[in-house]
C-alpha cells in the first residue's frame, strides 16, 4: 500500500502537531528503529548523528481512510488509558509463555496509555531483550540467548501492529522481527526451517516456518497454523512445550494473503486467494520429504476461523480442520461495525483497497454461504458463548452448512479469544484439546457430530445439533422437568479429552 510523506518544513524540520499526534509512534519511538542505513543497536561511540525527525509510523493519510477511525480517536485513546493496551483483545497473553515475558507484559501495560504509545514502547522493550540476548550469545549462554532472541522477535511483531501500511518503520521493525527469529531458529531446541512458497508470479512468495518435532522417525504427520487478523507466523508454535510437538506433529505456521510480512510484500487478501493459496501450499507441504503427505490438517484462529474453511473447501485429502475463536460472520458486521474501529482498519490495510466505501462493497459478498459446503474433512469450531465479535448465531449457521463430521464446543461466558472466563480457566485448556483432536484424526478414529458445552465449572456436556440452539446457557438446559420437556433427551456428561 502507497505511503504519503508528511511534509517537514525546510526551515525548522518540525512537524506539525496533529501529524506528530497521530502516527502509530511518536517520533522518539520511530528513532528506535534508526533512519536509513543506521543500525538499531550502535553504541553511542559508533552511532551516526541523531537523524531528522522522520514522519510518524502510521500516517494522517492512512488514518482518515475510515470515518469511525476518526470519529472515535479520542474515545479510543481514553479507552486506552482506562483500559490498557488490551482494550479490544488479548495481545500481551502471548508473552506470557515466553520466559521473562511476563515481566515484559506487566511494563507495557503500566507504559502504555494510548494509542501512540503501542509501537514505541514495543519497539522500545525489543531493543533492549535483543541487547540482552546479543550478550548472552557472546558468553556463550545458549539458551539465555534462545529465549531472549524469541522473545525481542514477538517484541518487534508487537511493535508493528499499530502500523496499518508500509512505512519505513514498518519495513524496519518487520526486518528486526525476521533477523531475531532468525537468531532464534539457530539456538532452538528442535529444527525449525524458514520457507517461501512461491505464489502470485513476479518471484512471489509467501513466508513462513516449519516446526520439526525432536526425535522423529520418518515421515511426521503436520498441521498448516493459520493466524488471524493481529496475529503473525511468529506465533505459530511455542518456544516450549508445543502441544503438537509433544505429540509429534510437526507445525507449518506461515502467512497468506493479506497477513503481515504478505502485505508488506503486496500480497492482498482477495474473495478467493485464500483458496488459490491453499492448493499452492498443500502442494508443496506434500513434497516436503519430512512430511506424511496423508496427515495433513489446518489450525485456524479468529479470522483464520474464515480463511481455514476457505482452505479446507478445496482439499478432500485434508484429515481435518479445527478452528477457535470464530471469526464467520458474513459482512463481519459485528467486528468492524460494533467493536474497536482497529479491526476494520486493518482489514483495509490486509486488502490494499484505497477507500472505506470499497471495503464495504468488498464485505458485502463476505461470506462462508458455497464455501463451507464443499468441506469433505472431519470440521471442529471452538468459541466463546459470548464472542464479542462474531454473534455465536454465526457460528451455528456456518455449523448448518458443514455436511462432513462435525463438532462444535462453547465455552460459557467465553469472549472471543476464548479466555479469562470460568469456563476456559476451570475447563480442557484448548490448545491441548486441539492437539489430542488432531490425534485423534491422524489415527482415523471416528468422530461423531455433536455440540460441546463446557460450563464454568469445567464439565463438559454433550448435545446434538438440533437441541443446542434451544438455550445457549448451559445451565438453562439443566432446569429440572419443564425444561426437560423442551430438550427430551437429557445431556450426558463427557470426560475430558
Amino acid at each position: 500500500m502507497p505511503s504519503e510523506k508528511v511534509p517537514v518544513s525546510a526551515k525548522n524540520n518540525l512537524v506539525e502537531r496533529r501529524e506528530f499526534l497521530s502516527g502509530a509512534a511518536t517520533l522518539a519511538g520511530a528513532s528506535l528503529v534508526g533512519g536509513a542505513g543506521s543500525s538499531l543497536l550502535e553504541t553511542t561511540a559508533s552511532a551516526a548523528p541523531f537523524p531528522e525527525p522522520a514522519p510518524p509510523s502510521m500516517t494522517p493519510l492512512v488514518e482518515r481512510k475510515l470515518a469511525r477511525w476518526q470519529d472515535q480517536r479520542w474515545l479510543l485513546d481514553a479507552v486506552i488509558a482506562a483500559l490498557g493496551p488490551e482494550w479490544d483483545q488479548g495481545r500481551l497473553g502471548g508473552l506470557m509463555n515466553i520466559p521473562s515475558g511476563a515481566a515484559d507484559a506487566a511494563s507495557l501495560r503500566a507504559r502504555i496509555h494510548k494509542f501512540n504509545d503501542i509501537s514505541r514502547e514495543f519497539a522500545r522493550t525489543a531493543v533492549r531483550r535483543e541487547k540482552e540476548a546479543r550478550q548472552y550469545e557472546k558468553e556463550g549462554r545458549t539458551v539465555a540467548a534462545r529465549e531472549a532472541y524469541f522473545l525481542a522477535a514477538h517484541l518487534y511483531a508487537g511493535a508493528q501492529w499499530p502500523i496499518f501500511e508500509n512505512t519505513p518503520d514498518n519495513l524496519a521493525l518487520n526486518d528486526k522481527k525476521n533477523e531475531n527469529y532468525a537468531k532464534y531458529i539457530q539456538f532452538a531446541d528442535h529444527e525449525i526451517r524458514r520457507v517461501e512458497v512461491p505464489f502470485g508470479g513476479a518471484g512471489k512468495t509467501l513466508p513462513g516456518y516449519l516446526h520439526l518435532p525432536p526425535n522423529r522417525s520418518g515421515r511426521v504427520p503436520c498441521v498448516w497454523s493459520i493466524s488471524g487478523l493481529d496475529s503473525n507466523k511468529e506465533g505459530g508454535a511455542g518456544i516450549y512445550g508445543d502441544p503438537l510437538r509433544e505429540r509429534g506433529i510437526a507445525t507449518l505456521a506461515l502467512e497468506g494473503p493479506g497477513q503481515n510480512e504478505c502485505a508488506i510484500r503486496g500480497i492482498y487478501l482477495t474473495q478467493t486467494n485464500w483458496q488459490e493459496a491453499g492448493r499452492v501450499v498443500l502442494e508443496w507441504l506434500r513434497a516436503q520429504k519430512e512430511i506424511d503427505p496423508d496427515k495433513i490438517a489446518l489450525r485456524g484462529a479468529s479470522l483464520g476461523t474464515c480463511l481455514g474453511t476457505q482452505v479446507a473447501s478445496i482439499d478432500s485429502r485434508l484429515k481435518g480442520a479445527a478452528l477457535q475463536a470464530m471469526a464467520v460472520e458474513p459482512t463481519m458486521h459485528t467486528a468492524f461495525e460494533t467493536a474497536s474501529p482497529s479491526f476494520k482498519l486493518r482489514f483495509l490495510y490486509y486488502t490494499g483497497i484505497e477507500t472505506e466505501a470499497e471495503l464495504d462493497k468488498f464485505l458485502q459478498s463476505w461470506t462462508l454461504h458455497g464455501v463451507a459446503e464443499k468441506v469433505k474433512c472431519p470440521y471442529l469450531l471452538v468459541g466463546g458463548e459470548d464472542d464479542q465479535l462474531t454473534p455465536v448465531e454465526s457460528g451455528f449457521q456456518l455449523m448448518d452448512l458443514i455436511s462432513s463430521p462435525k463438532q462444535m464446543i462453547l465455552y460459557e461466558g467465553a469472549l472471543h479469544s476464548v479466555s479469562g472466563a470460568p469456563s476456559t480457566t476451570n475447563g480442557p485448556a484448548t490448545g491441548t484439546f486441539l492437539a489430542d483432536w488432531f490425534n485423534d484424526r491422524f489415527n482415523g478414529k471416528p468422530m461423531p457430530s455433536k455440540v460441546i458445552k463446557v460450563d464454568s465449572g469445567g464439565q463438559l456436556h454433550d448435545f446434538k445439533f438440533e437441541d443446542s440452539r434451544k438455550s445457549i446457557s448451559v445451565s438453562l438446559l439443566w432446569q429440572g422437568a419443564e425444561q426437560r420437556a423442551v430438550s427430551p433427551e437429557k445431556p450426558t456428561q463427557a470426560q475430558e479429552p
